[in-house]
């Protein structure tokens, strides 16, 4: 039987619908590991003569650098004098492109965000959280969001490990969509959304994948694409820049073995992850909780999820925690 969900936070409905499963999809035990692309080719290993320096940041210094936060060479978005403006043209309205676009890039060319120590994932975390405190203190910056894409179906063009950092002036429909709904559901419930399905699905154990005791990861139950998942730190936290060191140590930790379960399990799909945050500079989103979102690329968007925003899941997330648990494939 397939079922309809309707998610707590957005309002969105998804249909759940394991019968399709026999579809082809992407995962594939015949699928050939996946090959490191050359050292000579890559524009990270040489960043000055790539033309990707001097650093915005670096860790621990920049000789000797690990961890660098550089300059987008194609940004999607330019930092320019004064803030971005509002105008119209027609009906439409407009804004100059104004923000920031940077990546944060780690030294070993072969290690990607599962092969990192926790050491040096923390680091990337935290090197985040410095340039988030940074680009805060612009008031033309609204919002930041970090992501990473891993392989061609995600949108990566290189296979050095990195992360993108955009900056916009506006926050964007998504994030805005989110804040919307958890606020909605605080002011009539006077609870965090995300804590209380955190609840629910702490007391059924069916959809966690993987916990310690400040993070917790969770393949969602209302999930709009196979093998979905979210990691929240335990506590309820509203921003990402603002997260003490020990909830940053325990989120990286639960994202890496997620990372490690989907390369082993899922025979190391292409995927995104995400950081969900609430806006820069402060305000009353004390009812957000931030999280990571990952979404392997296993299935593809059709006619239905393009023509009305309904996704179609074939994989019950019961099953695809269990899978990722290291229990039996779906």
């Amino acid at each position: 039987m397939s079922e309809l969900r309707q998610d707590l936070v957005s309002g969105d409905w998804i249909i759940l619908s394991t019968g399709r499963a026999g579809r082809p999809h992407g995962i594939s035990d015949k699928k050939p590991p996946r090959k490191p692309a050359p050292l000579k080719t890559c524009p990270f290993e040489d960043l000055k003569k790539s033309g990707n320096w001097p650093p915005i940041l670096s860790w621990p210094n920049e000789k000797k650098w690990q961890v660098v936060i550089i300059p987008n060479k194609y940004p999607a978005l330019s930092h320019i004098s004064g803030c971005s403006k509002l105008l119209e043209r027609g009906p439409h309205k407009v804004r100059s492109g104004a923000g920031s676009h940077e990546l944060v890039v780690t030294r070993d060319h072969f290690k990607t965000a599962a092969d990192l120590t926790g050491q040096e994932m923390t680091r990337v975390f935290e090197m985040l959280q410095k340039r988030y405190r940074i680009l805060v203190k612009d008031g033309c910056n609204v919002y930041t969001s970090t992501f990473f894409n891993w392989g061609p179906a995600a949108g990566a063009t290189l296979y050095h490990n990195h992360y993108q950092v955009l900056t916009l002036p506006i926050v964007p429909p998504d994030i805005a969509h989110s804040l919307h709904g958890s606020r909605r559901y605080y002011q009539k419930h006077k609870h965090c959304a995300h804590c209380v399905m955190l609840k629910f699905d702490t007391k059924e154990k069916k959809r966690i994948i993987d916990q310690n005791s400040r993070a917790i990861a969770v393949a969602p139950y209302v999930s709009r694409v196979p093998f979905e998942v979210r990691i929240f730190s335990k506590r309820h936290l509203p921003y990402f820049e603002k997260t003490p060191l020990s909830d940053l140590k325990a989120v990286a930790a639960v994202l890496q073995s997620v990372l490690r379960r989907i390369k082993k399990y899922l025979r190391d799909p292409d995927l995104n992850f995400f950081i969900h945050t609430a806006p820069l500079g402060g305000g009353d989103y004390g009812y957000y909780h931030w999280h990571i979102e990952i979404t392997p690329k296993i299935s593809t968007w059709g006619g239905l999820e393009l023509s009305t925003g309904v996704d179609i899941n074939v994989v019950d997330p019961e099953m695809a925690a269990a899978t990722l648990r290291g229990g039996k494939r779906n």
